[in-house]
């Protein structure tokens, strides 16, 4: 296998730093590596964004639909950008948006069946994709990983909410 030496958020660390900002950038890197290559194919395989995907995935979870200020939130991105989405969307045929009766500037969107269809067979992809980048670890150091993490959550939540560190 070759061995790849390029830079990279780890790469921004030394070994006199704690121990705790290299994990940090090593976490940022994988993930960074693993989103590049998600994007990459997002775009070449199906000529969309990632957060396109991830707009479609929202409304997949949700099939009576979402206000636009819901997908919004659930994408952690401004208004603005989820309007500029659901134009592309539209556009193509994937996504409705429906007036929501009780209030005039409200819209709940959801998915076309030709959204249903696209964003299923973008999803069987991603998941290969996801499965391929994790092949290099056992099914052990996958619990392993995923159970500290967790923990890692836990302990970040209550951090950012001002609970003790």
């Amino acid at each position: 296998m070759k061995r790849e030496h390029s830079v990279d958020y780890e790469s921004r660390a030394s070994r006199d730093d704690h121990q705790s900002l290299r994990l940090w950038l090593r976490l940022l890197a994988c993930a960074y590596r693993i989103e590049r290559r998600v994007r990459r194919r997002l775009r070449t395989q199906f000529a969309t964004t990632l957060p396109r995907f991830d707009f479609l995935a929202q409304l997949e979870r949700h099939p009576k639909g979402l206000k636009m200020g819901e997908i919004s939130e659930r994408m952690m991105v401004t208004g603005g950008n989820v309007t500029g989405i659901a134009d592309e969307l539209e556009s193509a045929g994937l996504i409705v948006r429906d007036p929501v009766p009780t209030d005039r500037r409200a819209y709940t969107v959801r998915l076309t069946s030709a959204g249903r269809r696209a964003f299923g067979e973008m999803a069987r992809a991603h998941e290969r994709w996801i499965v391929e980048s994790m092949a290099g670890l056992t099914a052990r150091e996958k619990t392993a990983m995923f159970e500290s993490l967790a923990k890692l959550k836990r302990h970040a939540a209550i951090v950012e909410s001002g609970g003790a560190a």
